[in-house]
């Protein structure tokens, strides 16, 4: 390590004096050797020069496919949290911040993945994805949910905040081993085209608010579809994935409250009803006939 200090101070003397000479290019040149040595030359106002350790580089931004799979690997936390931030931070930062205050000891592993560009300070404890550019809904989920290092994992929308122990609730029903995805907003359907909301307890679809699974079905092949560029009927597909697997989708009292959905909100009607209608025949494409899959009476697709 002398040695490189010591290679690193003669070269930054060779600079300053290519600098005393106004030979900016070779000065220059010697600053990146410099740098490709790990230090970084800081030049006084007064004269002179100081050595310093180079700050580390940011990651860059990675493609949504780029980032790397820990499902492999044994869990070493309770719980994932998995937050997707599409240009309202302050939502995910309130969603954090009330997770965190009530995990009540568990070991929480909280992942963001950034869809969008911004200069937002996140916690410490965070994981943060940054994403070189918006792939849409889809593919931005499923870049964090390859990152799951809980036991179970715990997809949350930013409009969500916890206002007591979210976590109980979905532990004990995750605790039934034919239990595949709970969360306190489930939907039913006569007909898997139109879905309404039900108290359950069972369910044909968890929302997308809060759904809950365990980290097995991410390892059994379960991803959002990522072609669904929008989320509207991605929480309902990647439910019947879960079902296809022979598993039971489940509403549960979860203390949450509930705060303006900006995705649904800030799109324009028009815009937001195309959108679904896509993302509804994609799901129909893949869904099309499966009524063995739903919990009502007598349903039929006609």
């Amino acid at each position: 390590v002398s040695g490189i200090r010591d290679e690193v101070r003669r070269l930054a003397e060779e600079r300053a004096r290519h600098r005393a000479a106004r030979d900016f290019a070779a000065a220059d040149r010697l600053r990146e050797r410099i740098g490709e040595a790990g230090f970084q030359v800081v030049d006084r106002p007064e004269g002179g020069y100081d050595l310093a350790p180079a700050a580390p580089e940011e990651p860059r931004p990675l493609e949504a496919a780029e980032v790397p799979s820990v499902l492999d690997r044994p869990p070493d936390a309770e719980w994932s949290i998995h937050w997707l931030h599409e240009g309202w931070a302050q939502d995910v930062l309130r969603g954090m911040a009330s997770f965190g205050a009530t995990a009540r000891g568990r070991a929480v592993h909280q992942v963001v993945v950034e869809s969008v560009a911004g200069d937002v300070t996140w916690p410490e404890d965070v994981e943060v994805i940054r994403l070189s550019g918006d792939p849409g809904f889809g593919a931005a989920r499923n870049a964090g949910l390859r990152r799951s290092r809980g036991r179970l994992v715990a997809v949350v929308d930013g409009s969500v905040e916890a206002e007591g122990d979210a976590f109980g609730p979905l532990e004990e029903a995750l605790m039934d081993p034919a239990v595949g995805v709970a969360g306190p907003v489930g939907v039913v359907t006569d007909d898997l085209r139109e879905f309404r909301e039900s108290p359950g307890p069972e369910v044909d679809a968890v929302e997308g608010y809060l759904m809950a699974f365990r980290r097995e079905v991410l390892s059994g092949g379960v991803a959002f579809d990522p072609k669904f560029r929008f989320y509207r009927a991605a929480d309902i597909d990647l439910s019947f994935q879960i079902k296809a697997m022979g598993l039971r989708a489940v509403r549960v009292d979860v203390p949450i409250r509930r705060h303006e959905h900006r995705r649904w909100a800030r799109v324009p009607a028009d815009r937001r009803g195309a959108l679904s209608k896509r993302n509804m025949y994609r799901f129909l494409d893949r869904f099309r006939g499966r009524t063995d899959l739903l919990v009502g009476p007598g349903n039929a697709e006609p």
